[in-house]
């Protein structure tokens, strides 16, 4: 196996395209066409990490982190940054990070804390928009079918929790041959009438490639004529944090309890509580204060996230409970998610836990 077999896979959950406009995921130090020995899957890439994955055998790793965010104009071990990345090119060791796209796409980061809560009905928190596109195409009638299963084998016709969606009216197209066509149907020279179905499906727009070019394989036409669109609706399987419900109410302070054994917390910094039952649970790995608004509008009784400033609890307003359990603490689950992915994906290959702690920040007790 080369890192390129790990990391497509990777972006075929996570697509690059998804991460934000800040971040860094992607291939960050190594060659994509290197033979592994070993992944080492972490949540962040710091020089003990490095220090690991060569113990290990491992050259690469993949970390949820990226070690860079900014453009680095020298290299000279100034600080960690610089440390870890001349650690991996001198000895030969890969770094992948997969940040904020695998936060962003459904069975991603928060679909994991969520798991860890053991909410049900899970759902994306904020999707996003203008992630989905609109194909429409004009197929003789008989093989309307054979173009439409093609489609949904490359990922059209999946809205929510249904597949397979599309919509149709019959009509008639017309096209007249001219000069070197072949036509599948009727003569050069000839205006021809043909029965047809107007198809329309939608799919996220990172499987256009292989929409259009399942469409044009499948498709009997020598010119197939088609129209895309970008559309404003929500994709429900891309967007930040998550929200789910538990399977019962329970008090306030019971949830407390219940959240510090479930995430392994030392402690929880939240606002006031209500005095109400808690039921719907809203939730976003790392810095999560941007989406409380969704939060709130989505009937969330609580929102687990981390990194907020004092001065942003006064935004609960006694609408929500903000629990602030950690940015460590919120993510270091992504490590078992992520090998989960692809231990499952490739189950004779080596792929290991990192056993660093990477959190910066200890708590005197």
């Amino acid at each position: 196996m080369i890192i390129r077999d790990i990391t497509q896979y990777l972006e075929q959950l996570a697509p690059i395209s998804y991460q934000e406009s800040y971040d860094n995921s992607g291939l960050i130090v190594g060659e994509s066409k290197t033979e592994i020995t070993g992944v080492l899957v972490s949540l962040d890439c710091t020089e003990a990490i490095v220090e690991e994955a060569i113990a290990r055998n491992c050259n690469l790793i993949v970390a949820h982190h990226p070690i860079v965010f900014k453009g680095l104009k020298k290299l000279n071990g100034k600080n960690y940054v610089e440390r870890a990345v001349i650690k991996a090119i001198k000895n030969d060791v890969a770094i992948y990070a997969i940040h904020t796209n695998l936060d962003n796409v459904k069975g991603g980061v928060n679909f994991k804390i969520a798991e860890k809560l053991n909410l049900q009905k899970v759902r994306i928190l904020a999707p996003k928009k203008q992630l989905l596109k609109k194909l429409v195409t004009f197929i003789p009638t008989d093989y309307t079918q054979q173009v439409l299963n093609a489609l949904y084998l490359a990922g059209a016709g999946q809205i929510g929790e249904y597949q397979n969606c599309s919509f149709r009216v019959n009509g008639t197209g017309t096209f007249t041959p001219v000069g070197e066509a072949n036509p599948f149907i009727g003569t050069v020279g000839k205006t021809e009438e043909v029965l047809e179905d107007r198809i329309e499906v939608i799919f996220p727009f990172v499987a256009e490639y292989q929409i259009l070019k399942s469409l044009k394989s499948a498709h009997p036409y020598e010119e197939v004529a088609y129209y895309l669109s970008v559309l404003e609706n929500e994709n429900q399987d891309v967007g930040s944090g998550a929200i789910g419900e538990l399977t019962e109410e329970i008090a306030e302070e019971d949830f407390m309890m219940y959240l510090k054994e479930k995430m392994n917390l030392q402690l929880i910094r939240h606002s006031p509580l209500r005095g109400k039952k808690i039921k719907n649970i809203a939730v976003c790995g790392g810095v999560g204060s941007f989406l409380l608004g969704d939060a709130i509008r989505q009937g969330a009784d609580v929102f687990v996230t981390a990194d907020y400033k004092y001065h942003e609890f006064f935004d609960a307003d006694n609408q929500i409970i903000i629990c602030d359990i950690g940015h460590y603490e919120s993510e270091v689950y992504t490590k078992d998610l992520i090998i989960n992915y692809l231990s499952e994906k490739f189950p004779t290959f080596a792929v290991l836990k990192s056993e660093v702690n990477t959190n910066p920040i200890t708590y005197f007790t």
